[in-house]
């Protein structure tokens, strides 16, 4: 029998877990109803705990959530054993007020024209339920596992060494 995982309404942990992954796979439905998936950079969430991307006004992602906003953001830091997955809402529309928020320097090789490029769309991703999971890396943290696995016979539980919760915000 699997271990019942925790929930959470707190967005908090998990923008916490994901604030420092740079890139997002962002994954939406196409005009033939498949999943079409890209890598999307992260931008720090709003206060309204939604998550923000700036686009192209003409880009795929933009018609696809136009015709279904339902999509799935994937994020993964290998190297520190941090996971998370968000579903949610999509909307795509332009705010020149919240585009100079979002913006940065680096983002002039997407948008040449800098800020007020006039192909700029702002993406919002309002989240509808994320699960995050992290397992320490660290040497000694395995070593735990592997030597608690070897003498109980029982896999790492999440509490021991690992963190993984669900989070719904509603």
């Amino acid at each position: 029998m699997s271990e019942k995982t925790p929930v959470t309404h707190d967005l908090t942990q998990l923008f916490e877990k994901i604030k420092d992954v740079r890139m997002a796979m962002l994954t939406t439905t196409d005009e033939h109803g498949s999943l079409h998936s890209r890598p999307m950079a992260t931008i720090k969430p709003g206060k309204d705990q939604a998550l923000y991307f700036l686009t192209d006004v003409n880009s795929a992602k933009v018609y696809e959530v136009k015709k279904d906003s339902q999509v799935n953001l994937s994020y993964s830091d290998p190297g520190s054993n941090v996971y998370a997955s968000v579903s949610g809402r999509a909307n795509a529309y332009r705010d020149q007020a919240k585009i100079e928020e979002l913006w940065s320097e680096p983002m002039r090789g997407w948008f040449p024209k800098g800020k007020d490029d006039p192909n700029i769309s702002i993406l919002k991703v309002t989240i509808d339920k994320g699960e995050y999971w992290d397992s320490p890396s660290s040497l000694f943290v395995q070593a735990y596992a592997y030597v608690r696995a070897v003498v109980t016979g029982e896999h790492t539980k999440d509490d021991d060494v690992n963190q993984h919760a669900q989070v719904q915000p509603k």
